[in-house]
Order: structure tokens, then C-alpha cells, then sequence
């Protein structure tokens, strides 16, 4: 998480979306970079609502902090989960995904009760809006990010080069049909929210 306390803007940190790159591209320029521990770092909506924004709020004596977040076409989100498992620094850990195809990882994924190397969370329950009207006011596809950088470039008044970071094995992953429909029908949230983001972003 990133925030930008001038630009009254928090960067969220959804888990797989090209977050470490733009952490050291834009971390020289934020007023808190909140690194570590994972559970902050990368703090969904409903923790920033819970924790941060009150902070701003009754600390630093504003409301108007708008949020900004990235999303993963959800079947490349899980295949980049997949992929960071097989790295090489898994390799005798639970939770790798070497012994493991990728249709496999999915069905385990769909489980009611994933086992640990599939139980990565969910994106749109990340960004999911609260009770009390918080929610993400400008989300971008990660696919695009053009759109992306042209919103932080015109933002924070800074030319920004992106690096490439934390990039997993390049290896083509397709699902079968039948765990194509499952994970469409039962993670249903997750496509309904990434396809109405529009192309430029929210």
C-alpha cells in the first residue's frame, strides 16, 4: 500500500497485479509505503476502511482520500498464482505447485476449503465496497497499463518508468473446458467485476 498524502490518494496492493513494480517505481514519491508485513501490505479494502481511513480521518484531520486499485483478468491471476508457485525458491514447500497442473490448481481453488497452495483468496472480495459507502474510486485493469500510468503520471506531476519485478516463469496455461464453466459459475463475482471495468479505468 501506498499512500500519497498531497495527492490524497491510497495505492491498494491487490495480491498479483504488478503491485512490486510500481512499489519501487513509486515509493520515492509516496508519503507511506507500507512494505511489511504482508497483511498490510497488501490490505484490502475492507482492512484500509477499518484501520487506515479512520486514521486519516481523526489523525490527520481529512476525509477526502480517494483509493486507487488494480485487477487481473481473473483466469491470468490465478495462472500468475500458479507460476509463482513452481519458482524455484518453492521448491520443498507446501504450498508449491510443481506436483500439480493447472487445471488441478483451479478445481482446487473452486474447493469449498482449498488446500493451502490453492487458497489465494479472491480479488473482488478485496475490492469489495463497505457498509458505509467506502469503495475503490479509480480501478484499472491490469492488462492496461497505459491507462494506468497516464492516471499516476497526470496525478502525482512526476514522469514514472516502471521496471519489471517479481516476474514469475513465462509458461502457456489453459484450462479445459469443464473447469473453464466451473471456475466462470461458481467465481462468477470475479468476471462480472473485472469486465465492467472500463478499458481506461474507473
Amino acid at each position: 500500500m501506498l499512500v500519497f498524502w498531497k495527492q490524497r490518494l491510497v495505492f491498494l496492493s491487490v495480491p498479483k497485479t504488478g503491485t512490486t513494480a510500481w512499489e519501487e517505481a513509486l515509493a520515492p514519491h509516496a508519503a507511506i509505503a507500507v512494505l511489511d508485513p504482508p497483511e498490510l501490505k497488501h490490505a484490502p479494502l475492507y482492512r484500509y476502511n477499518r484501520f487506515f481511513r479512520p486514521m486519516f480521518e481523526k489523525a490527520c484531520k481529512t476525509d477526502d482520500m480517494e483509493t486507487l486499485a488494480v485487477m487481473r483478468e481473473p483466469v491470468s491471476w490465478l495462472g500468475s498464482w500458479y507460476r509463482f508457485r513452481r519458482r524455484p525458491f518453492m521448491q520443498g514447500k507446501p504450498n508449491a505447485t510443481f506436483d500439480v497442473s493447472f487445471d488441478q490448481f483451479v478445481s482446487a481453488y473452486l474447493d469449498d476449503n482449498p488446500p493451502g497452495f490453492a487458497n489465494v483468496g479472491s480479488q473482488a472480495t478485496f475490492l469489495e465496497p463497505r457498509p458505509n459507502g467506502t469503495a475503490v474510486d479509480h480501478l484499472f485493469r491490469y492488462e492496461n497499463q497505459d491507462a494506468l500510468l497516464r492516471f499516476l503520471e497526470e496525478r502525482l506531476e512526476t514522469k514514472i518508468t516502471l521496471p519489471r519485478s517479481n516476474v514469475s516463469p513465462e509458461m502457456s496455461l489453459t484450462l479445459s473446458p469443464d473447469i473453464a464453466r466451473r471456475l466462470r459459475k461458481k467465481r462468477a463475482a470475479e468476471f462480472t467485476l473485472y469486465e465492467a471495468i472500463p478499458a481506461h479505468g474507473v
